[in-house]
């Protein structure tokens, strides 16, 4: 299964705009086998499914967890799984 390279994860904040946060295909796997995704400073960690299906993982202790609205694939081509 080949998935895309990077997403974008959209998340609903308080203000007027929405918060967007950019996350790269890593060499990780989730508990449910799909590809884990980071964002630049490793804070921001995501398991993304073939479907967009969002599963937010924590990189540390005591952080509280949101679910993005959307995963928004940015990269058109992909890269083969295990690839970061």
């Amino acid at each position: 299964m080949e998935y895309p390279v990077s997403y974008e994860l959209i998340f609903q904040a308080g203000g007027a705009e929405d918060d967007v946060v950019v996350v790269r295909l890593t060499a990780r796997s989730g508990a449910g086998g799909y590809p884990v995704y980071e964002d630049e400073t490793g804070i921001v960690r995501a398991e993304i499914s073939e479907r967009g299906e969002v599963r937010m993982q924590a990189s540390g202790g005591h952080q509280v967890l949101g679910a993005p609205l959307l995963a928004r694939p940015l990269s058109p081509g992909a890269a083969s799984h295990g690839a970061g």
